[in-house]
């Protein structure tokens, strides 16, 4: 997806017009949520994780269009870390869309601002190493590997292996803002700062082209942007010592031999609007009871239900 935003604004209007035409209060708030079978207007923001946007930009079109088409909803892609600063703030979104737990520091924002968060954790993500498709050497790496090439320790390929090019390696990533890039610095490299002069990006579409036009390309993001772009770009198998594991939505599963490289994404619920505003409550339901049916669509592998159950229980709490 290249979009940055799914607001469907025009066809809202005429549904919402239409709708009005057969109701004296359909611009109002709405007092109950749907599950009373009454229906919903207002907008709802989010914003956020750049990996998790195609999940949750898809879900908020269904929504629209299939469940409250009174509803608006504006999905955008600033990144986690970024999106975090847009939530915790007075009058912030109403959900930020992570790659990553909520940070400690971010938590006692909340705390301070006295802002209620509710972790809904959506789908799991493969981080997936990429390279150019005529790259036909790099096709199989160990995590040490991937760490040296990152971390400067090889500078060419031929570093790797003699029979590959002696050719300079040009590494790719998402920029500070993602929870990827944080991702890839806390875990697969251990805290180790990153190459000097790698090119790190805000947009993943830009990445995908980077990589897809520069044959010593490698770069990293999440599994998603490989699967909707895999006619461009290779992805790398990664042997974490019992053979080479390519990553797909079986591997990345829970549990599963992708197991090092796989992480939870979530979506996080600004509480206080939630209780305010009933779409927002329902749309987080919406977002749990469905999201596991549309993973795979969009590059995620589901959870396991009893936590789908689990954190739906938690969010009946929430008046």
């Amino acid at each position: 997806m290249s979009f940055k935003r799914i607001t469907l604004f025009f066809l809202v209007s005429v549904l919402v017009f239409l709708t009005a035409c057969g109701s004296d209060d359909a611009d109002s708030a709405g007092d109950s949520g749907s599950d009373n079978g009454e229906e919903l207007t207002g907008n709802i923001a989010i914003d956020g994780s750049g990996t998790v946007f195609p999940l949750m930009a898809r879900l908020a079109e269904d929504y629209m269009l299939n469940e409250q088409q009174g509803v608006s909803i504006e999905v955008s892609r600033a990144g986690t870390s970024a999106g975090f600063q847009k939530f915790l703030v007075e009058n912030g979104t109403d959900f930020n869309d992570a790659s990553r737990e909520i940070k400690e520091e971010e938590q006692a924002k909340a705390d301070e601002l006295g802002i209620e968060v509710q972790e809904l954790k959506v789908a799991l993500d493969g981080l997936t190493i990429v390279t150019h498709p005529d790259n036909d050497w790099a096709t199989e790496l160990t995590p040490e590997q991937v760490q040296g090439i990152f971390l400067g320790e090889y500078t060419k390929w031929s570093d790797l292996d003699d029979s590959w090019p002696n050719e300079d390696i040009k590494t790719y990533g998402p920029n500070e803002n993602h929870g990827t890039y944080e991702f890839f610095y806390e875990t697969i490299l251990e805290e180790q700062d990153l190459v000097n002069g790698i090119d790190l990006q805000q947009d993943y579409s830009t990445l995908v082209t980077l990589v897809s036009e520069d044959k010593n390309a490698i770069g990293f993001f999440g599994f998603g942007y490989y699967q909707s772009n895999q006619d461009t770009i290779n992805a790398v198998s990664i042997d974490f010592g019992e053979g080479a594991v390519e990553p797909s939505l079986d591997t990345i599963a829970e549990d599963g031999p992708y197991a090092d490289y796989t992480r939870p994404v979530f979506t996080y619920l600004n509480v206080n609007h939630a209780q305010e505003k009933p779409q927002v409550l329902d749309y987080a339901k919406y977002v749990l009871e469905n999201a596991n049916n549309i993973a795979g669509e969009t590059g995620f592998a589901p959870i396991p239900d009893e936590e789908v159950q689990s954190q739906l229980e938690a969010l009946e709490g929430i008046e």
